[in-house]
């Protein structure tokens, strides 16, 4: 559920703002929000510093902790992370050039060293080179020739000495000027960076240690600038400061307790929130459904205040997506047990509910990888699967069939439930129309894709003449009769197309979930025909690997988008929200609101 809000107004004695501040950080529970949002700006130092901090963190979080930490104020040691970062950047792309220059130098010179040529040269000995062509070649005359290299073009590079004067050489011969550097020195200056980039690589091991700390100083930040932005963002004069929030309606009356007990004279004023106000959102799922909010956490995403709590459908929905498109119980085990056994470890990394998420979704797949019998790309031999994955005919229709099902199932449910919020507002019979339609237009599906039937002895036809009159007739209710109809029947052919290209979408579920599986199967026939036991293992663990990394990505590229985009459209989901963060104090002097 999204948890109701209340607004909440406190004022108080200019004098007493620091400590009416104090106590509302340490009751925890008011979302402060500017009455005057022009003057609620942070300090931009502040900002630069959590950014930094924030930045410092991300990056320590793919480093493995070695030795021991660093004696470093956390802001210095952010600091440090972000000069090594910029620092390592700039050495990988000199040594991208210097390997570059190497290559070049080496195709033309080889390992001839400038040094010895300079040596050469402070004993009256001359070095010259040039590039002539194979034809021209006996016309070079000097002291002493040497063919250093083959050039493109049927050219040569030739070395020519000449104790005293210049060489002789012919008219299509060109003198080649020496490299400014050569490839010993080119190495060295290569194998100097490489010593710096793995020195920071050890020094990030040893600030990685500081990663809590980090921590601790990006939330005494944070609190920094939000109490920063409730104090600027206040109304104050010489006498008075007033402020206002958002508190959880079930907070509400502790909270007046609370303030009634204040040392301080404190006027307070709680109100229903308008219809122009617009509240912070808490999202409050049942506990089984925790679990999805660490997929809203990555993506970011928040619901508006008035729209829908979506953690239960995506809960039921994304796992058995995800199993389809998976189709096989053997990576589904690995989903499982791998964030089980690493629980602490990959939690730490990817969030404690993200990691349960993964967990959930690797149990389900196990489960339709039973179904299916399906395990690693084979077929247990002792039993045969309820539902078969494969390229024949009668495989491909049902999967169809069945993702088109999925699929009508889910988007009407949205339709309806949206019916259910507007009711009794005539427009909930538009979305009841809908989501009657969207049957009609699976029938409609199944008989172009699946080669079903479609006729008046069927029910399609009466589902989409029932749902098209309750869509155009209510989507834009009226006195006026006429008005009312041309405004839906103008906004019915984009909307009818939609509902088609979303029913028909789903049959991703079977394209890559037939895919995953053929794939699976395909690499084992691969490894099958290779002699070599141990590289048919190698192979087979790197092609599974892939595989179950395809699968990884199906899951947001086709799992959540059918929910985030499909499911959240016919729900008429904006995600325009943004979370509910209380004015609060991580380490309080004294208890505050449970």
């Amino acid at each position: 559920m999204i948890v109701p809000m209340r607004k909440v107004f406190v004022a108080g004695r200019t004098s007493d703002r620091e400590a009416i501040l104090d106590r509302l950080a340490e009751l925890g529970v008011i979302h402060l929000v500017p009455v005057d949002p022009q003057k609620a700006v942070p300090d931009e130092v502040m900002i630069r510093r959590v950014e930094m901090v924030r930045q410092a963190i991300q990056i320590l979080s793919h480093v493995k902790p070695e030795g021991r930490p660093p004696e470093l104020a956390p802001t210095d040691a952010a600091q440090e992370v972000l000069d090594i970062q910029r620092r390592a950047a700039e050495g990988r792309n000199r040594l991208a050039v210097l390997y570059h220059q190497l290559e070049q130098v080496t195709s033309i010179w080889g390992e001839l060293s400038l040094a010895d040529v300079a040596q050469l040269a402070q004993v009256g000995v001359s070095v010259q080179f040039f590039e002539v062509p194979q034809r021209l070649l006996g016309e070079v005359k000097g002291d002493y020739l040497q063919v250093a290299g083959e050039l493109p073009g049927g050219r040569f590079l030739v070395a020519v000495v000449c104790r005293d004067g210049e060489p002789r050489v012919p008219e299509g011969a060109q003198p080649i000027p020496l490299p400014a550097r050569d490839a010993a020195t080119i190495r060295g200056e290569a194998k100097q960076t490489e010593e710096i980039l793995r020195q920071d690589m050890r020094r990030l091991a040893e600030l990685a240690n500081l990663v809590p700390a980090l921590q601790r100083e990006l939330a005494e930040l944070e609190e920094q600038i939000a109490e920063t932005v409730a104090i600027r963002g206040s109304v104050t004069d010489e006498e008075l400061f007033a402020l206002q929030g958002w508190v959880p309606a079930e907070k509400v009356p502790p909270l007046e307790k609370w303030l009634a007990d204040c040392p301080y004279p404190v006027g307070f004023q709680i109100l229903e929130p308008g219809p122009e106000d617009n509240p912070p959102t808490l999202v409050r799922p049942p506990r089984w459904a925790r679990a999805i909010e660490g997929l809203f956490q990555m993506l970011g995403t928040t619901p508006g205040y008035r729209e829908y709590d979506v953690s239960v459908p995506f809960m039921i929905a994304l796992p058995l997506f995800t199993a389809i498109l998976i189709s096989d119980g053997g990576y589904g085990a690995i989903l499982f047990l791998v964030p089980a056994l690493l629980y602490k470890k990959i939690a730490q990394s990817l969030g404690a509910a993200f990691t349960q998420l993964l967990m959930i979704v690797g149990a389900v797949a196990t489960a339709w990888g039973v179904v299916t019998n399906s395990f690693f790309g084979a077929s247990l031999p002792f039993y045969e699967p309820l539902i078969t994955i494969s390229l024949a005919e009668e495989s491909r229709l049902f999967m169809m069939r069945l993702s088109f099902t999925i699929g009508a199932v889910h988007l009407s449910l949205a339709q309806f439930w949206q019916a259910i919020r507007f009711w009794p507002d005539p427009r909930a019979l538009a979305k009841f129309g809908w989501g009657i339609f969207i049957w009609g237009m699976y029938g409609v599906v199944n008989f172009f894709v699946c080669k079903g039937s479609f006729g008046w002895e069927t029910p399609w036809p009466y589902l989409l003449l029932v749902g098209a009159t309750l869509a155009i007739g209510f989507a834009h209710p009226s006195y006026n009769a006429a008005k009312a109809l041309l405004f839906g029947f103008a906004s019915f052919p984009l909307s009818m197309l939609s509902a088609f290209s979303d029913v028909i979408s789903y049959v991703r579920l079977m394209a890559v979930g037939l895919a995953s599986s053929v794939l699976g199967a395909s690499f084992n026939q691969m490894a099958m025909e290779i002699g070599n036991i141990w590289l048919a293992a190698i192979v087979l663990v790197l092609a599974h690997g892939l595989n179950l990394g395809l699968c990884l990505i199906a899951m947001f590229a086709h799992g959540v988008r059918l929910n985030m985009l499909e499911f959240s459209n016919n729900l008429g989901m904006q995600w325009t929200g943004y979370p509910y963060r209380p004015f609060a104090r991580r380490v309080l002097s004294h208890g505050g609101i449970p």
